[in-house]
């Protein structure tokens, strides 16, 4: 007999969503929210942080342009704290720097800002499935 692995609903996974800007948090959100997703909201990277400590996160989805702490800043914070943590930077200005830069921190993908709905799904499970297996 053979057993399958089930892989966990999405409802399992927690998604951080950091951007300083309040507008582009929530339509982030509200693209993740209806596909089963749980999601956590921060407005800065320390935040962020913080969110990471106090809650079982999966993902996290990090704004690169953030005051104090940049999103590859704070992505470098939260791998001291879980080193398998898969992210996602997005960006209004995803120039050869920033990517490179996440290349460097170890971001599974940079997605330009306005992100669409389709590209965002579609990574998020890549990466997902990435670190816990088929979703």
């Amino acid at each position: 007999m053979t057993m399958v692995r089930e892989a966990p609903a999405k409802k399992n996974y927690s998604i951080l969503i950091a951007d300083d800007d309040r507008p582009s948090r929530e339509a982030l959100r509200d693209m993740l929210a209806p596909e089963g997703f749980q999601t956590h909201e921060a407005a800065s990277g320390e935040e962020a942080v913080d969110l990471v400590l106090a809650n079982p996160i999966h993902l996290v989805v990090l704004d690169m342009h953030m005051p104090t702490l940049t999103g590859v800043e704070t992505f470098r914070l939260v791998r001291q704290l879980n080193e398998k943590l898969p992210a996602i930077l997005v960006t209004g200005d995803p120039n050869e720097q920033v990517v490179r830069a996440a290349i460097q921190a170890q971001f599974f993908s940079v997605l330009p800002k306005p992100v669409s709905r389709h590209l965002l799904l579609y990574t998020l499970v890549k990466a997902l499935s990435r670190v816990y297996g088929p979703i």
